[in-house]
């Protein structure tokens, strides 16, 4: 059983919400991101999504955005990024996913990425220019080598949502608004209708994230789903405080944990 699989249904059989978080790969560098991650993991982090830089990242905010490109800046590419998850892999056995944008699947050759992620013990990707009805470009690479190709859906996907979520593997990555990533001071979406949607046909634990900033923003949101995805309050924090940001990231993360695990 792949490793998201395992660790979602333990979270699930203790009655517990996910809590997923995000740091991207090599800001400031990549010993600091391997020390992120297993921070991350020993405060609370149930999985752990690794985000590989790229010059144009379209579902980026401008946090995340500036953390890729400080780490492109530096030299980062996938196969030291593979070498780290290979690191990590000798201090954890919890769930690891990258998340990237196809051509740089493409351009390392689409094979050879599945390949080495099975190899290296990534667990699942998240390609978020995929579009659904394009999924078969990856898929069987994927299913290969047993690594899950996560889905996203979003309020807009309207009457695609059935599909999409029917579709599923591992979780559902559940987009809380239109645009980029990046913190929000509330939501206009109608959570209760979206997640009603998304439940009819959804056959693995539902997952919200985008723009979640905050412990309050973790209960309220928590509610709705299986767990929620925290990234960009997350890469914030690393971009302000660099090597010396991997305390904090463990306070802010054991909050968030905290906050959906006992809401209130």
């Amino acid at each position: 059983m792949n490793r998201i699989d395992k660790t979602l249904n333990e979270l699930k059989s203790r009655g517990e919400k996910a809590l997923i978080t995000f740091v991207t790969a090599g800001d400031p560098d990549l010993e600091t991101t391997e020390e992120l991650v297993l921070k991350m993991f020993e405060s609370g982090s149930d999985i752990v999504e690794i985000g590989v830089p790229f010059s144009d990242p379209v579902a980026e905010g401008k946090i995340i955005q500036e953390a890729s490109l400080r780490s492109l800046a530096h030299g980062t590419n996938l196969t030291k990024i593979f070498g780290t998850v290979e690191n990590l892999r000798k201090k954890t056995d919890k769930p690891i996913l990258l998340m990237m944008y196809v051509n740089t699947i493409f351009r390392f050759g689409t094979e050879s990425f599945f390949r080495l992620c099975r190899e290296k013990g990534v667990d699942g990707v998240i390609v978020p220019d995929l579009p659904f009805e394009e999924r078969d470009e990856i898929r069987s690479f994927a299913d290969d080598n047993g690594i899950i190709p996560i889905s996203l859906v979003a309020p807009t996907s309207h009457q695609r949502i059935e599909s999409i979520a029917s579709d599923a593997r591992g979780f559902l990555y559940c987009v809380s608004s239109t645009g980029v990533t990046g913190t929000r001071n509330s939501f206009s979406t109608d959570f209760n209708e979206f997640f009603s949607e998304v439940k009819k046909s959804c056959k693995v634990p539902a997952m919200v994230g985008f723009g979640i900033s905050n412990p309050e923003q973790a209960a309220e949101m928590s509610v709705y789903c299986d767990g929620i995805i925290v990234g960009s309050a997350i890469v914030d924090i690393v971009g302000k405080h660099g090597k010396d940001s991997i305390q904090k990231v463990g306070e802010f993360v054991r909050s968030l944990k905290d906050a959906i695990v006992s809401p209130k």
